[in-house]
């Protein structure tokens, strides 16, 4: 009678089956022999956002899509009479929707004969997408809440570039050297509806001119010794954002196919003759006045007009002074993460000295002088002028010396003559100006030219203009 009690008939069984699988917190698929769905449990459901019915008694192949020739792990079971564990799929359901899964599949059969096969399927979809967007961000570690200052002129120009944002249009940021442009241009992409897709930097004064062309839209197999087909930038940051990072150095041939490929939203790879279709925002930046640039034939006009589309214009940080307090703040709270370090500031007296000089790297130069001086710190709370650098205490020195000697010119000196051109005035102010550098400096050319944040070439350009128009 014991015996009896514990015989369950078939169908029960099946029934009993049927609910345990329904509530399993792991996604059940099961084949027949002929690929047909017989059964999918709520799990599975769930994963691949599809009813039962749009799965059951149906053939694989007619619902999903599998991606460059790959089948479905269940088909290879049925195919191959084999057991395969922990592969991952890829896959599309019925409404187009990427599905990722890692599988174990089974063969199963009855009386030694295959009759179908079943899955047990985890769903990794959310995982995978969220390492594909880390692993195309990973150098876009910059959003608007990295951009430090309280200067009304950063502050406008962050909300200017928030608002950038919303469109697809095309950015020139403007800006000197260690401004801080590609913080905006990260952080206008990490703020956009692109924010998932590629993120592409490329500095055009970093290559020659023969290898940016194949960088930028591609090559073709054969197209030059040692070429194979390579997509460039462009089709890398299809769906996202391409930085061209100091655009004035592209030579004006580059400029023009630049030019097409904005326009025409087409590029084609070296050595091709098929145009292929790009949907990429253009950020572009320039470390100098674009109207310079244009006069003096660096930048095509036709191509300055696509790209500045919207403009921004970082100021320079001699121009925002009250931002160097919380800047100091940042990169001294980095360098402590960084050193394991516990410095609390910056002593008045040489916050005084930041105040006066004219910062010609920018906010860069800040960051490295923070950097230097607290390599040379020990137990010491605040940086002061002794834990500078050697350079920077001698760039703060000579600007206070040249300043002095500025302003104790007789006015007469600088009073402004009405009767000369606005450019010649200039060029006599900017004479004045250079040869108070070298008088305190006592001619020294490398140490006037680092005083005045220029190059020595530079420097001495400008000394044989002086020259000349004397002679």
């Amino acid at each position: 009678m014991e015996q009896n009690s514990s015989n369950i008939d078939h169908d029960k069984l099946i029934k009993i089956l049927t609910t345990v699988i329904q509530e399993l917190d792991v996604g059940i698929h099961v084949v027949n022999k002929n690929g047909e769905t017989i059964l999918y449990n709520h799990k599975m459901s769930a994963i691949e956002s599809m009813n039962a019915q749009d799965v059951t008694g149906k053939n694989i192949r007619d619902v999903f899509q599998f991606p460059n020739e790959q089948t479905s792990t269940l088909l290879q079971a049925l195919e191959k009479n084999q057991t395969t564990k922990n592969v991952k799929q890829q896959y599309f359901n019925n409404k187009g929707e990427e599905i990722i899964t890692i599988n174990h599949t089974y063969p199963f059969l009855y009386n030694d004969r295959l009759e179908g096969a079943f899955e047990i399927a985890k769903d990794v979809t959310k995982m995978e997408k969220l390492f594909r967007q880390n692993r195309r961000n990973q150098n876009t570690r910059y959003s608007f809440d990295s951009i430090i200052g309280t200067s009304p002129a950063i502050k406008e120009v962050i909300e200017d570039a928030k608002r950038v944002t919303r469109t697809p249009s095309s950015v020139l940021i403007t800006g000197e050297t260690g401004t801080g442009k590609e913080i905006f241009a990260q952080s206008i992409h990490n703020g956009s509806e692109r924010a998932d897709q590629p993120f592409i930097s490329q500095n055009c004064a970093a290559l020659p001119d023969n290898l940016i062309e194949g960088l930028l839209f591609g090559t073709k197999r054969g197209s030059f010794t040692g070429a194979t087909d390579h997509p460039g930038l462009f089709e890398q940051a299809q769906g996202g954002t391409l930085l061209l990072d100091e655009i004035n150095s592209l030579n004006p041939n580059l400029q023009a196919k630049l030019l097409r490929a904005i326009q025409e939203k087409t590029i084609r790879r070296v050595g091709d003759t098929k145009d292929r279709k790009i949907d990429v925002r253009i950020i572009s930046t320039i470390n100098e006045d674009p109207i310079n640039a244009i006069a003096e034939g660096r930048l095509r006009k036709d191509l300055y007009y696509r790209l500045s589309v919207v403009s921004l214009f970082i100021p320079p940080l001699r121009e925002r002074l009250e931002d160097i307090e919380p800047l100091m703040k940042h990169f001294i709270d980095l360098y402590n993460y960084k050193f394991q370090m516990n410095v609390k500031g910056v002593a008045n007296d040489t916050l005084q000295h930041l105040y006066h000089y004219d910062w010609p790297g920018n906010v860069r130069e800040l960051e490295h002088m923070v950097e230097a001086a607290m390599n040379l710190m020990i137990d010491e709370e605040e940086i002061t002028m002794t834990y500078l650098p050697r350079i920077f205490q001698q760039r703060f020195l000579s600007q206070q010396q040249i300043q002095v000697k500025v302003e104790t010119r007789k006015e007469s000196d600088i009073q402004p003559n009405v009767g000369l051109p606005l450019k010649t005035y200039l060029e006599k102010i900017e004479e004045q100006y250079v040869k108070s550098a070298l008088s305190a400096h006592n001619g020294n050319i490398s140490r006037t030219a680092e005083a005045l944040g220029l190059s020595r070439q530079n420097l001495q350009y400008r000394i044989r203009k002086f020259k000349n128009k004397q002679g």
